[in-house]
């Protein structure tokens, strides 16, 4: 049995790799889900639409960020993947190709940069 830091409750060593995938599995839909709302904001400023759903949207994104930079640029569920038994503690190893998976941080800062441009320049225009 593996005993869990963040909850304290053993793990059997049968559920390890079905709880690591599930973990994965999750952080992919966690993933997708910002990036679709990440896309959303970019598109919302270019077409100059504020509305509820953009507002959604960026909510999303920044307790995203909120989080990730709280955690010191870690992602909270390495933590979890490493207490299961991956040797890396990547939650983006199977899931995510390699090259985007390590580049995340590169990526996202120029979106975020491009969308706050977007949404300030409508707002400063209107």
């Amino acid at each position: 049995m593996i005993v869990s830091r963040t909850a304290g409750r053993p793990v059997p060593e049968a559920w390890r790799r079905p709880a690591l995938v599930s973990v994965k599995v999750i952080h992919s839909l966690i993933y997708f889900s910002i990036e679709f709302c990440m896309g959303y904001i970019i598109y919302a400023g270019l077409k100059r639409q504020e509305d509820r759903r953009t507002a959604i949207a960026a909510g999303v994104v920044a307790g995203e960020c909120i989080i990730f930079l709280g955690n010191r640029c870690r992602c909270p569920l390495t933590g979890v993947a490493e207490e299961l038994g991956d040797a890396s503690g990547s939650v983006t190893d199977i899931y995510l190709p390699e090259l985007l998976a390590a580049n995340l941080v590169w990526i996202h800062v120029p979106l975020l940069a491009l969308a706050l441009y977007l949404h300030a320049r409508n707002f400063i225009q209107r």
